[in-house]
């Protein structure tokens, strides 16, 4: 992305670079590289513990890489402490990537309108006036629109997470990534979430996702990527990928999802 906010032709819209994360003496990223695409919805899936949310949270600058590089297109998000590096600063990562966790993290004390205000009038300068419209659209976007006075105690699930997304998007993100955001969700709340995505992912959004919804993955990913002991073991299109699975790995992870 250069100074004026458009995309740099040519190049991904965000990637990792030999991405490495340690904690203490275990490293649960090693070397990983990744590129999305603008419009891309790639879905990464893998067992527990493979480093997934991890790289979601390097992403987000929520952690520091220990070696490697986050870049949005030719500008550094985040790499190994100490470097040099010329990179964009919080504000601007938290104005261009947006991400909805697997716990909603909504503020129990704010109205659902208040959410999704406060970050806009703060980080991105709206008036109040301005920022309340822009809410009540993303609201009507994710069937919310009768919960703008709600606290978040009297929703639902599905509900909290839709209005976690409406939140994110309020920032005007140019990715959005999603950790696990139906996985704390019984199955009737997941449609109404997955259905939400499901319509950014039509409209264009570049999506990165860590999913454990193979079904999602295969019908709205463009991308699969596997990842298992903190490496990419492989990575292709979804029909190529759940049909013919390259590595024995994939293909054991794959058989727990057979009918």
């Amino acid at each position: 992305m250069n100074g004026n906010g458009t995309t740099v032709a040519g190049m991904p819209l965000i990637r990792a670079d030999r991405l490495c994360k340690d904690f203490g003496d275990t490293r649960v990223l090693n070397s990983v590289s990744i590129a999305v695409n603008q419009g891309e919805v790639v879905c990464v899936i893998g067992p527990s513990g493979s480093g997934k949310t991890t790289l979601l949270r390097c992403f987000a600058l929520l952690e520091t890489p220990s070696d490697g590089a986050i870049l949005m297109q030719d500008r550094v998000i985040g790499d190994a402490a100490g470097s040099k590096a010329v990179r964009l600063s919080a504000k601007e990562v938290r104005s261009n990537i947006g991400m909805v966790f697997q716990h909603f993290n909504l503020w129990p004390h704010m109205t659902v309108m208040e959410n999704i205000i406060e970050a806009p009038i703060r980080v991105r300068g709206l008036s109040r006036k301005a920022a309340e419209v822009e809410a009540a659209r993303l609201l009507e976007k994710v069937g919310l629109s009768d919960k703008h006075d709600a606290y978040p105690a009297r929703l639902s699930g599905g509900q909290q997470q839709r209005v976690a997304i409406a939140r994110a998007l309020a920032m005007q993100p140019k990715v959005m990534l999603f950790d696990e955001a139906t996985s704390a969700l019984d199955p009737e709340l997941k449609r109404e979430v997955l259905l939400v995505m499901k319509a950014l992912a039509a409209e264009g959004m570049t999506m990165l996702v860590v999913t454990h919804e193979m079904g999602f993955a295969r019908n709205v990913g463009s991308r699969i990527v596997f990842m298992d002991q903190g490496e990419i073991v492989e990575e292709g299109a979804p029909g190529a990928f759940f049909d013919d699975p390259q590595t024995d790995r994939a293909k054991r992870f794959l058989r727990q999802f057979e009918d």
